[in-house]
């Protein structure tokens, strides 16, 4: 084998390993869920169920403007495992500082909304749920006014 072969070799290896590694965490990116939350006409609230496994998440997308408050309340509804699911309440245009941490401040509350537009509720679990690939039912109550 010539010189230049083995370049060749080592160069369609790093090529072939970079693609690889470049597929991997696409599909890592994609397994994450994401669902958009509408009112009944009339209504300012609604009830969310799922269910949620190791180090997944779902993000409940809705609208709301600056002022107006977001409820949600989240209880665990079966798990194989401890339960241990949280939320995270992201602002318009964060994809993963929360204005509401669920792990630090509880499973339910009522937070002033600070700006317009687009907000996240995110669902994850945490510890040993996440760590050992467990499943976790779940339903959110949820309401702006």
């Amino acid at each position: 084998m010539t010189l230049r072969s083995i370049r060749l070799v080592a160069l369609t290896g790093a090529l072939v390993g970079a693609l690889v590694g470049t597929l991997t965490f696409t599909t890592a990116s994609y397994a994450q869920l994401s669902s958009d939350v509408q009112f009944k006409p009339g209504n300012y609230g609604t009830m969310v169920n799922g269910t949620i496994r190791g180090d997944e998440y779902i993000d409940y997308k809705l609208r709301a403007k600056a002022g107006q408050e977001m409820f949600v309340s989240l209880n665990v509804d079966g798990t194989n495992g401890n339960g241990t699911i949280y939320f995270n309440i992201l602002p318009p245009g964060s994809n993963d500082v929360a204005i509401y941490n669920g792990s630090m401040d509880g499973r339910t509350t009522t937070i002033e909304l600070p700006k317009s537009g687009e907000y996240r509720i995110r669902v994850y679990l945490m510890g040993n749920d996440r760590d050992t690939d467990k499943t976790v039912g779940y339903n959110i109550d949820l309401s702006i006014q």
